[in-house]
């Protein structure tokens, strides 16, 4: 049977702590001015002392969860792209995995920098069109702030911390309406 796979719940998180173009001024040669016009970015969030990746995981998967009214036993594949896990190993997925009480179906993370999240998206939609799994919490989360060079200013102004999360859900293309 053919499925397609449907986008069914989404959530963020972005920690509290904000870094403003002008407070990074006053760590490196930089001005809001000068950051704006070549990026737009006028802000980042920092994640907190002690908060990691799966903490910013966490509450984006929980919120795209309960926006698709799914509980987390339902879910069969979990794919966290991220580049700052929490440890080498286990993966981030896997402490997700048991943090939101999902008790079975694969869990990993893959990292893949700025395009993670989009190869986490479609290694789940190969799973779900394939019928090999039914609904799939696909995240990308970062904790960049802890890697960044903060002396260069080429990269520094660029980055900040926080976690988006999709609920994908295989349906039968019968059902689907061509949607999907």
């Amino acid at each position: 049977m053919a499925y397609y796979s449907r986008l069914v719940g989404s959530g963020s998180y972005l920690p509290e702590k904000v870094l403003t173009n002008d407070q990074l001024a006053e760590i490196v040669d930089t001005s809001d001015e000068w950051i704006t016009e070549r990026t737009g970015i006028k802000q980042r969030h920092i994640a907190a002392e002690g908060q990691f990746t799966s903490d910013l995981a966490r509450e984006a998967a929980l919120q795209a969860l309960d926006y698709a009214g799914v509980k987390p036993g339902e879910i069969d594949l979990l794919v966290i792209g991220t580049t700052t896990p929490d440890d080498t190993f286990p993966a981030t997925a896997v402490k997700l995995q048991g943090q939101i009480g999902m008790n079975g179906g694969a869990a990993f993370d893959l990292q893949a920098v700025c395009s993670g999240f989009i190869y986490a998206m479609t290694i789940a939609d190969n799973f779900l069109s394939r019928g090999q799994a039914r609904n799939a919490l696909v995240i990308g989360a970062e904790t960049f702030s802890r890697i960044v060079d903060w002396t260069d200013r080429s990269t520094c102004v660029l980055f900040g911390d926080g976690a988006g999360a999709i609920l994908m859900r295989a349906m039968n293309q019968a059902d689907a309406n061509g949607r999907g």
